[in-house]
């Protein structure tokens, strides 16, 4: 729906170009929050957790020890290859913060921070024994994005249906991820 009313000019898309204009405040604070959704920063976060995990999940013996990683890095390589196409596909113009072009729908920085951060917190939370310790990591993926997010709009780089397009992607994606790791199923224990 969100992209049908970014491709049709719909009223979504003015009410978006109001509540962007109501937010944008380019600083210093909103220009390094949305610097932690470039793929520099998120990608080796991302890299650590896989590397991580692998080599657990090989010391103790598991099957398949590589196949959490690998899943979750292609989930991360569907990001440019999901985003880029839209991209060209709607060919949206950026806030009047940013030079004219196009391209600014869905936010990639969006996408690749709710992905890198997002499959790094799947991978790691069957391996956290509290409770306490998975709420903490839940927080802090979800402080991440939201920080992400929140950036890039106030630093004018996007609007924030993109942003919203990027969760809702990230959404699928890492939905997708949860299933496909058989997360989803009643008596998952953490290792």
């Amino acid at each position: 729906m969100i992209t049908w009313q970014v491709v049709a000019d719909g009223p979504l898309v003015r009410l978006d170009e109001r509540v962007s204009r109501a937010l944008v405040h380019p600083d210093r604070a909103s220009e390094l929050l949305a610097d932690l959704g470039d793929v520099q920063v998120a990608v080796p976060v991302l890299a650590l957790a896989l590397a991580f995990v692998a080599w657990r999940s090989r010391r103790t013996g598991t099957d398949r020890w590589w196949l959490p990683a690998v899943a979750a890095a292609l989930v991360m390589a569907l990001v440019p290859a999901l985003i880029v196409p839209l991209k060209e596909l709607t060919a949206r113009h950026g806030t009047p913060v940013m030079p004219p072009g196009t391209g600014y729908y869905p936010s990639g920085h969006t996408a690749t921070a709710v992905i890198a951060y997002g499959c790094a917190t799947l991978l790691l939370l069957p391996r956290l024994r509290s409770a306490a310790a998975r709420r903490v990591l839940l927080a802090c993926c979800a402080a991440l994005v939201l920080g992400v997010s929140f950036g890039l709009v106030r630093r004018g780089y996007h609007w924030p249906l993109d942003v919203v397009a990027s969760w809702c992607l990230g959404a699928v994606l890492l939905s997708s991820l949860w299933l496909f790791l058989g997360r989803g199923t009643p008596g998952d224990e953490p290792e």
